[in-house]
């Protein structure tokens, strides 16, 4: 599981909100909505909406049943646009994912077909499962926005956004993700068992019909793309900017890490910082914001050596020791 906070506190309560705008009401509904389906897991819900905002794409690695499908559809229905859902699987093809030319028998000529990876929403359901060939279908369209079939690039409908799932606890028949990959993931987010309470809740509102079913459209794809100018324009001090370069620098150096945050890395961190300071309701970002998205932006972006992997070392508190002994800016 990859916790969705730091230091033993939440940080996800709502920060000042400058006033009540579109951009608040949008974000309050849709916040509404998809905790409507997942009752007791707002920072999950949350996190989710950062890697929207961020423009990003979202790794949901937890165990089977928790949710993450459930979470998905929600979004895309929350939001209105177009949703697929891709089954993984170890005789998955990447023309199954992008599209091939087809033959048409009466005019004799190839026509191209679109794949589901033409979509405002993709899930990949247990992404894993698939031979790193199929993966690496993937890279062009979560990076650029487009793919390429037979020399011809397409662009993707506006927003794009990738939730993919995978299973922590069965790797019998997986291709783990390279790094390449991972470092085109916004967040890695875990989901985690629900509380006695929200597991009553979630029962008692089954009773009659699927929470899903009610969720309403709160906007649109036009609507998504505004929210994530927004995101551009949230002020990032100096000052927060440097906390956020000295985490990253450290982890380059770290001896239990083999590998640390790459430049890209850099930018989606400053990103998702500026997201979540929207989603909360600020116009600039703070350190709350890393700390908040240290372990969901950074852990799977590092390496750790054999040695730490050996003794039981886990990314996420690497990350947590390296913040905790940077001094948190004024």
């Amino acid at each position: 599981m990859f916790p969705a906070q730091l230091h033993g506190k939440a940080l996800y309560a709502r920060g000042p909100v400058e006033s009540s705008t579109p951009t608040r009401a949008i974000l309050d509904r849709l916040q509404r909505q998809l905790r409507s389906v997942l009752s007791g897991k707002d920072e999950v819900t949350d996190l989710l909406l950062v890697g929207l905002l961020g423009a990003g794409h979202v790794l949901m690695e937890d165990v089977p049943g928790v949710g993450k499908t459930t979470l998905a559809k929600a979004l895309a229905r929350a939001l209105d646009v177009s949703f697929a859902r891709v089954q993984f699987t170890p005789d998955l093809l990447p023309s199954d994912i992008l599209g091939s030319q087809v033959l048409s028998p009466r005019e004799g000529t190839f026509t191209f077909q679109k794949g589901p990876i033409f979509t405002n929403v993709l899930l990949g359901d247990e992404i894993n499962r698939a031979s790193p060939r199929t993966q690496s279908a993937l890279l062009e369209a979560m990076n650029e926005g487009q793919v390429t079939v037979d020399g011809v690039t397409r662009a993707l409908p506006s927003p794009f956004l990738v939730l993919a799932t995978q299973n922590p606890s069965d790797y019998q028949g997986t291709y783990p993700l390279p790094e390449a990959q991972l470092d085109r993931f916004l967040l890695r987010i875990g989901v985690g068992y629900p509380s006695a309470e929200a597991e009553l809740r979630m029962v008692l509102a089954r009773r009659k019909e699927d929470p899903l079913a009610n969720v309403q459209p709160v906007c649109d794809a036009a609507a998504v793309v505004a929210l994530q100018e927004e995101v551009r324009a949230i002020e990032v001090k100096d000052s927060v900017a440097k906390y956020m370069l000295d985490l990253i620098r450290r982890t380059r150096t770290a001896p239990e890490l083999e590998l640390g945050i790459s430049p890209r890395g850099t930018l989606a961190f400053f990103r998702a910082c500026q997201a979540r300071a929207l989603l909360v309701g600020r116009t600039y970002a703070s350190p709350e914001d890393v700390h908040a998205l240290a372990g969901p932006v950074l852990a799977h972006r590092v390496q750790l050596t054999t040695q730490s992997r050996y003794a039981g070392t886990r990314a996420e508190k690497v990350v947590r020791d390296l913040l905790d002994a940077i001094p948190v800016p004024l």
